[in-house]
């Protein structure tokens, strides 16, 4: 017999800011639309915009 494990995927959020081009990984939130101002930069006072939506298995 042939067992598989359940393979977990894990949605995360590209933010990039608009003004010093920073990136920022995190966690993928319900209502995360692709290029819609999300939030303040924390390096500099810029807008950032979600720039990617993907997945990350975990096995």
């Amino acid at each position: 017999m042939m067992f598989s494990k359940k393979k977990i995927i894990t949605a995360y959020t590209i933010e990039k800011c608009k003004k010093c081009e920073m990136l920022r990984k995190r966690k993928f939130t319900e209502g995360d639309v692709l290029f819609t101002e999300s939030s303040k930069c924390t390096s500099c006072d810029g807008m950032t915009s979600i720039e990617k939506i993907f997945g990350e298995t975990l096995e």
